[in-house]
């Protein structure tokens, strides 16, 4: 006879031992790489001066203009430094990659199987008008940054579910399990105020947060919009009593009383304005400038101080170069498009043009340790070998390589290579011209975005032109390069990504098959290949460091095989050049400049270099 009493209790502990009954594990901050530096209870990040002075004036440029304070849309022009004014569940450490620590919501939750995040409020947390930040609201702005904004729906999109699960939580629930990404970059979610959206603006008519809007914003953050002109300036002002002040995560930041950004569409002018002491700071990206035209008076005086900082480098690999947009029948021959890669010099350019300043870029994760070497082996070897049908078999017996130039006779041989792939792709230079089977010349337009890139790119349409290629440069502003960029509007261009320690998510942003249909994503090339993206899950799925770094070594690899991007050069130091007025902490970050977060206005140094215009 069964004992039904035994059955009933035995389920009754079953039940109280399974889900239902396990506590949460609440975190004080998360990580995708070994472990937190700081402790639960910290007081202040390292990084940081807690008796920085709070006061002065910061003066910051901006290339183009805007006319949203809407931050989530991807039509329009939103302003810059709408992150002072908005914040995130979770706040990014500067001296750890991939790293934060709790904020908006103070701790964070998930289980074993990554199968959800549940994210418990700061009691804390105040927008600008005194209300609390709270679940609904960040249930309200996830909804509706994944509704309008594509990019934010990929990055996301693993995400099913998400809901208040008490007073002062909000659980999001996954499709999958095993994505150990997934509850870190939930915490990067910025967070708007649903009842102010949901409320009446000043002219009477309800608020749309699908509309660009120049309606002074309500937030959260350190900042508040004091002034602006529309597309020109904006000036956000310190808020004195902004919740965080003395919150570990904002402790000895956000020193100015000021921060200013002034808007320009020529970086001519706008190197000039800076030469005038119309703004503070200048990062230089053209190696001629850097290295001759800073002889003006305030540099000679000590006024203007040039240095260059590798800390934004350290955690950042980064591809750029030349970008074919495989979406046009054109372009979708890789041998095509391993072509056009030998009719860039970049010897020629580095000693003509960029007085040997640049390394040139060989890995889409060039300067980290993510990048590819060698041949495949081990647990890489293991991960190529499972989409063996879907890779071309170079990936496993041939290193990349880029066509090296820096002399007439190599750029001559590395034509003729060209014209070998191109001639095998079905074209025939006949006399200057470079035709198909129906007669029709190869040709396409390089759509820049200003002037900087001109002489770079003229040098590659000379070579081109060589070998019967009919290539056009077409230079615009910086809003119809947006534009243009996000309707898919262009044959070439010229662009980059940057990469992290520890790539997952945004990898489908970047090469992904379902980016490439839309618009508004960075997959800029028009990438859809299956085992592209294959090695993608491969990445956002691993179980471990050890997986994921073999799985973004295989990725790099493959993508370098196929010839998406003609890769250029960086240089793995920012140029910076800033009036000095200013002072930092004795040790920055390992992993950012921080300014001007953790910086502060110096008044003797002000004193010595004058007060800004």
């Amino acid at each position: 006879m069964l004992d039904v009493t035994g059955l009933a209790l035995a389920a009754l502990l079953a039940m109280m031992s399974g889900p239902l009954a396990q506590e949460p594990q609440w975190r004080h901050g998360t990580t995708l790489m070994e472990g937190l530096k700081y402790p639960e209870g910290f007081t202040r990040y390292d990084y940081v001066n807690p008796d920085a002075p709070k006061g002065g004036v910061v003066r910051l440029s901006e290339m183009g203009s805007f006319d949203t304070f809407n931050p989530i849309l991807p039509q329009g022009e939103v302003a810059s430094g709408l992150g002072l004014v908005y914040e995130s569940l979770m706040d990014a450490s500067m001296d750890e990659d991939s790293t934060m620590y709790g904020h908006l919501a103070e701790a964070v939750s998930y289980p074993d199987d990554f199968s959800s995040v549940t994210f418990r409020m700061n009691p804390k947390a105040r927008w600008h008008d005194g209300q609390p930040v709270t679940a609904d609201d960040v249930v309200w702005s996830f909804q509706k940054t994944t509704e309008l904004n594509p990019f934010q729906a990929n990055y996301y999109a693993n995400v099913t579910k998400v809901e208040k699960t008490a007073d002062d939580q909000v659980t999001f629930t996954f499709d999958q399990t095993g994505n150990r990404e997934l509850p870190h970059i939930i915490g990067q979610l910025l967070v708007m105020p649903r009842h102010w959206w949901e409320g009446t603006g000043p002219d009477g008519k309800p608020r749309d947060i699908s509309a660009a809007t120049l309606e002074f914003p309500l937030g959260s953050g350190p900042y508040k919009v004091k002034s602006f002109v529309a597309g020109r300036t904006i000036t956000y002002e310190r808020v004195p009593d902004w919740w965080a002040a003395n919150e570990p995560t904002g402790i000895g930041t956000n020193n100015f009383d000021e921060v200013r950004y002034e808007f320009f569409r020529d970086t001519t002018v706008e190197f000039e304005a800076f030469k005038g002491d119309q703004f503070d700071w200048w990062e230089e990206n053209i190696a001629r400038r850097w290295a001759r035209e800073y002889d003006f008076a305030a540099v000679k005086e000590g006024r203007v101080v040039q240095e260059l900082f590798e800390n934004n480098y350290r955690s950042t690999g980064v591809m750029v170069g030349f970008v074919p947009n495989l979406r046009l029948e054109k372009f979708q021959d890789p041998r095509v498009r391993r072509a056009l890669a030998y009719a860039f010099d970049f010897e020629e350019l580095n000693r003509t043009l960029f007085f040997g300043q640049y390394e040139r870029i060989d890995s889409y994760f060039y300067g980290i340790p993510l990048r590819w070497k060698g041949l495949p082996q081990g647990e890489e070897l293991q991960i190529l070998e499972s989409v063996r049908d879907l890779v071309p078999e170079s990936v496993f017996t041939t290193e990349y390589a880029n066509p090296v130039g820096g002399d007439p006779q190599k750029l001559r041989a590395n034509l003729r290579e060209a014209l070998k792939l191109l001639s095998e792709a079905g074209y025939t230079l006949r006399g200057d011209k470079l035709v198909n089977a129906a007669g029709e010349q190869l040709g396409f337009e390089i759509l820049l975005n200003g002037p900087t890139i001109e002489p770079v790119a003229t040098h590659f349409q000379n070579n081109l032109r060589s070998v019967g290629i009919a290539v056009t440069l077409r230079t615009v502003d910086s809003p119809q390069y947006v534009n243009r960029l996000r309707s898919r509007d262009y044959e070439m261009i010229y662009a980059g990504w940057s990469q992290s320690l520890s790539p997952g998510n945004e990898q489908r942003d970047y090469w992904g098959s379902e980016s490439a249909k839309q618009e508004e994503t960075r997959n800029y090339a028009g990438i859809a290949d299956p085992g592209v993206d294959a090695l993608i899950d491969k990445i956002i799925f691993a179980d471990d460091r050890a997986t994921l770094e073999a799985a973004t070594k295989a990725l790099d690899r493959l993508l370098l095989a196929n010839y998406f991007v003609v890769p250029t050069y960086t240089l793995r130091k920012s140029r910076i050049a800033r009036w000095d007025r200013f002072s930092h902490p004795e040790v920055l970050p390992e992993f950012s400049i921080g300014f001007p977060t953790v910086w502060w206005w110096d008044e003797v140094k002000a004193a010595k270099t004058g007060a800004p215009k």
